[in-house]
């Protein structure tokens, strides 16, 4: 069972590996995606807690399945 801090960095380090794949910085993700860099940062370190509608446009923009993104 998991707290919701390791939730959230397994989740961060997921995105964080999916964009490093695609060879994005995070400032051309956070570009790409509308946010800013910080935030970026934020959820790769597992301090953002998002909707499942922002994992989903997240996975979207990475061109990967949400299900990538949420394995733990």
């Amino acid at each position: 069972m998991y707290s919701e801090k390791e939730l959230l960095i397994q989740l961060g380090r997921n995105i964080k590996a999916e964009r490093v794949r695609k060879g994005y910085t995070q400032e051309f993700f956070a570009e790409k995606v509308g946010i800013t860099r910080e935030y970026i940062s934020r959820i790769e370190r597992g301090q953002a807690n998002m909707s499942i509608l922002k994992i989903l446009n997240l996975a979207n923009y990475l061109e990967t399945d949400i299900k990538n993104l949420l394995i733990f």
